[in-house]
């Protein structure tokens, strides 16, 4: 460049290439170097327009007229807007009379956004090439320093959003989620309201929500319509103004209903994962006119957050209703059925020992549904959520009852290939059931009597102490009374133990309870069967009660469930239960079936002749149907694979089906 004032040239150098480093640096370029060209191309004054929404505005100026908004207004409406329109277009400097314009864009087809400086003051022939390298030079580094700002602002955004987004990760519903996203949008992007429209395929539509920014409301509108409809269909970002866009793209009714008026919307997609479309995201109103392409990219940036949060937040509630579901199914498998005075005791006191941490010790025969009361108290307590993990101390050999319970360090032992987490660490946060305490070996009592009273385990080879949170339930069915004077069970363990003791009584003396307890196994069993019809004989009731239940509830459901597979008709019999002749207890009365009447020992020779009878019927049955299966099975009321399982039950062939 060939200046006249080769001082003051340099001072104009200096000035355009020195680029401000602050958050502001745009503006206070801007101000430096058109007041350098106004000192030294002694103008009245430099403005720098901007073309936005198909028209010129003022984006800053040196002059006499000052830079308040007032003074900005008043110098926009003096603008030569033919002269700006004509020199951007050409790509030419335009000088007439005492205004020179300088289109900074690089011609029509620039993707920039078009700019121009237009000066206010005679500048002669020989001074236009120069101040036209000038700004050649200025539009470079304004580039240059548009680009640095933007990019400092993208990082500033992204470090908000992502924020914004652990915030959001935190939100328990639906309503808070999109009330906060929504809220975040209309603080970043400066805007007045902001609503997300989820696109529910199945009706059609899309819903907004929170509806235009108002509590409370939703908003539902075709997924095929406006802005948002075209949004869905294109997945491009939209833009709408209400000073070069068509009207028919917004819905005035809606403004109307909420005595609302949009002036400007941008709108984006939200794309979740799988690049699955969720719906879109609206921004109304830009507090400065109208929406950028920058905002269009931060209300991106929001979008692809927003979606991770709104999929997160319906799998955590899906993931909520299936653990629900899935604790009420196991509660109910742990409700202790009956009706007897001793039962409706035992399920008052567990419903108020759940409410407490308190160690409970169950006694009572084996089969008499120790685990179910232990499982009952759990899934009533807090722990619910937390493990429930029986174990069977008398499955436990002295030499892996250590390692069993409190885990053990890789190489603590030949065996100790890695280290293994104990039942104490596997249940914590949860309850911890110790069935048959009273085969514990005196080592492993004294070594679990430490762990109770200092909630703490060591793994064995380790030497680091591990906190354990675990509600411990222990049962036995040994008189450990007995056990302690015997010095075969230590008395502090015991008393550990016992705070709060439960007794369970054998099922034969709950009466009327093994009638309840074989409806609710029947009704259990014959659905899984596939024999919904299948009911109970009398003569099989009035054996249940005369029966003496060695095997207490464990031998009852047994019963019922191999009755349930293999029994024949639609009734199941006495002889069907398959149970033991010298164990019909006397008390029954005399309303006894004939089949009992045999007595005096006699039941075993009556159960292997009801046993030859039902295979000679059987076998008359296929016989009676050519042999086909099917048919043998439905006219005995069977499924097929159960005429199987009772034909093999009474070691009949059936290699022939």
């Amino acid at each position: 460049m060939s200046l006249v004032n080769a001082e003051g040239a340099a001072d104009l150098l200096g000035t355009l290439l020195d680029i401000p480093d602050t958050q502001d640096a745009r503006s206070r370029y801007l101000s430096n170097v058109l007041a350098g060209f106004r000192d030294f191309f002694a103008v009245q004054s430099v403005t720098l327009v901007l073309g936005r929404d198909g028209r010129w505005e003022v984006d800053a100026t040196a002059g006499t007229t000052g830079d308040s908004a007032d003074s900005m207004r008043s110098l926009a409406n003096t603008l030569p807007l033919t002269q700006v329109s004509e020199a951007v277009d050409s790509g030419r400097i335009s000088v007439d009379d005492d205004v020179c314009v300088v289109p900074l864009s690089e011609g029509p087809d620039s993707a920039r956004q078009s700019a121009a400086l237009v000066i206010h003051g005679a500048i002669d022939r020989t001074r236009q090439d120069m101040i036209g390298d000038a700004a050649v030079w200025m539009n470079r580094v304004l580039v240059h320093v548009e680009a640095s700002q933007n990019y400092r602002r993208r990082i500033e955004q992204q470090n908000l959003v992502l924020e914004a987004s652990a915030r959001w990760q935190q939100s328990e519903s639906d309503e808070a989620l999109l009330k906060a996203i929504a809220d975040t949008a209309c603080q970043l992007l400066h805007c007045e309201r902001a609503s997300i429209f989820l696109w529910d395929r199945r009706r059609g539509v899309l819903v907004g929500r929170p509806a235009l920014g108002i509590d409370g409301q939703t908003l539902e509108v075709p997924d095929n319509a406006g802005i948002v409809g075209e949004v869905l269909r294109t997945r491009k970002p939209c833009f709408w103004t209400d000073k070069s866009d068509k009207e028919n793209r917004v819905n005035r009714n809606i403004d109307a209903s909420l005595n609302f008026q949009t002036r400007s919307l941008l709108a984006v997609p939200m794309v979740g994962e799988r690049d699955q479309v969720l719906g879109v995201f609206e921004v109304i109103n830009h507090q400065h006119d109208s929406f950028a392409d920058a905002d269009a990219a931060l209300l991106t940036d929001l979008a692809v957050h927003a979606a991770v949060a709104i999929t997160s937040l319906r799998v955590k509630t899906k993931l909520a209703k299936s653990r629900d579901r899935l604790l009420k199914d196991a509660a109910s498998s742990s409700v202790m059925i009956g009706q007897h005075a001793t039962i409706r005791a035992v399920r008052e006191n567990a419903s108020k020992v759940a409410q407490s941490d308190l160690a409970v010790l169950i006694r009572g025969d084996n089969g008499t549904g120790k685990e179910v009361v232990a499982r009952n108290i759990h899934f009533q307590s807090e722990r619910r959520e937390g493990p429930f993990i029986a174990v069977n101390c008398a499955a436990l050999v002295e030499s892996l009852l250590e390692s069993e319970l409190f885990g053990h360090e890789e190489g603590a032992f030949t065996d100790a290939r890695r280290t293994r987490v104990g039942q104490f660490e596997a249940a914590s946060g949860g309850t911890l059931f110790l069935d048959e305490i009273g085969d514990m070996s005196l080592a492993g009592q004294a070594k679990l009597l430490r762990v109770l009273e200092e909630k703490v385990i060591v793994r064995v080879g380790g030497t680091q102490t591990i906190p354990v949170d675990v509600r411990v339930i222990a049962a036995t069915n040994q008189p450990l009374e007995d056990l302690i004077r015997n010095q075969r069970f230590r008395e502090d363990l015991f008393f550990r133990l016992n705070v709060v003791p439960m007794n369970l009584p054998r099922l034969v003396d709950r009466g009327e309870d093994v009638l309840i307890l074989a409806e609710h196994f029947l009704k259990q069993f014959r659905y899984e069967a596939g024999r919904v019809d299948l009911k109970l004989a009398d003569d099989a009731k009035v054996g249940m009660l005369r029966y003496s239940w060695p095997g207490n509830v464990r031998e009852l459901r047994n019963a019922m469930e191999r009755a349930c597979y293999l029994s024949t008709g639609d009734e199941i019999s006495l002889p069907d239960l398959g149970l033991r002749g010298g164990q019909i207890n006397s008390r029954g009365g005399s309303s006894m079936n004939r089949l009992l009447d045999a007595g005096n020992g006699e039941l075993d020779r009556l159960t292997e002749a009801t046993r030859d009878f039902q295979i000679r019927h059987i076998n008359g049955v296929i016989e009676s149907v050519g042999g086909n299966m099917t048919a043998a099975a439905e006219k005995l009321g069977l499924h097929r694979s159960n005429l199987y399982r009772k034909m093999r039950q009474l070691g009949m062939s059936t290699s022939g089906g």
